[in-house]
């Protein structure tokens, strides 16, 4: 028996679609000439009084300073500091990618672009896609995701290679210790894949491996057949200048 089509479905089908497509759109046209960036995850819920928001305003500053732009999910906590400390650089952008939500999810006034998107997976693609390293802060539920996300797309290849940025041993110590023993035992990752992760207890720490990131994404997406795409040749050009700088 034919089933019968229902004709909302179909319209409500497609009426999402094009709301993809649109928020695709608005995220590609936005940043794709953004440049080198450092995505930075952390929990919403951290206030301004705890250690970690300093850190994460530090060491985004740090990282303005030295060209990077400085993206974040655009809300409080971990993201405003990380905002604020690009914001109050002034030698970068700082970028906050947004999310619409059934209940109320408000900005920060730390950025210099900013993105509200109606898709967590569009949103998500977006966190990563321009970055070319991670940055972690202590989180949730929420920055775990996005951890395991940039993890899962440069173990299998579907991303350049990135520095991912564990910072806060304290906080991060139980989840590598399981990492590096239940699941490199049980076989269900590689021991090579523990490599992926860096520890940061310090700005000097999260720079080295960003600056290190720069030469890594310039490598892998030259074996990737993109040395002739604009972004990578933005990126061989920061580069180039850095060792200039510092020679």
């Amino acid at each position: 028996m034919r089933k019968k089509i229902d004709k909302n479905s179909v319209y409500v089908d497609s009426w999402s679609l094009f709301k993809i497509m649109a928020d695709f759109v608005q995220g590609f046209d936005e940043l794709e000439d953004l440049g080198a960036s450092v995505t930075v995850f952390g929990s919403a819920r951290t206030k301004e009084s705890d250690k970690y928001y300093k850190q994460a305003t530090d060491i985004s500053k740090a990282i303005a300073d030295r060209g990077y732009n400085v993206i974040t999910g655009g809300s409080k906590g971990i993201m405003e500091a990380a905002n604020k400390g690009a914001f109050i650089s002034k030698k970068a952008e700082s970028i906050g990618l947004n999310i619409k939500l059934p209940f109320e999810q408000s900005g920060n006034p730390y950025t210099d672009t900013e993105l509200t998107f109606d898709y967590f997976f569009v949103r998500k693609v977006m966190l990563v896609k321009y970055s070319l390293a991670y940055v972690i802060m202590p989180g949730g539920f929420g920055t775990l995701d996005e951890l395991f996300e940039v993890l899962t797309l440069i173990q299998t290849q579907k991303s350049a290679p990135g520095g991912v940025i564990l910072v806060g041993r304290e906080y991060w110590s139980k989840l590598i210790d399981f990492i590096q023993t239940s699941m490199v035992e049980e076989g269900t990752i590689s021991p090579e894949d523990v490599d992926l992760i860096h520890i940061a207890d310090d700005v000097d720490d999260v720079l080295r491996v960003v600056d290190n990131s720069l030469a890594q994404q310039l490598d892998g997406l030259k074996e990737m057949g993109l040395d002739n795409s604009n972004y990578y040749k933005t990126l061989k050009g920061m580069l180039n200048s850095k060792m200039l700088n510092n020679s």
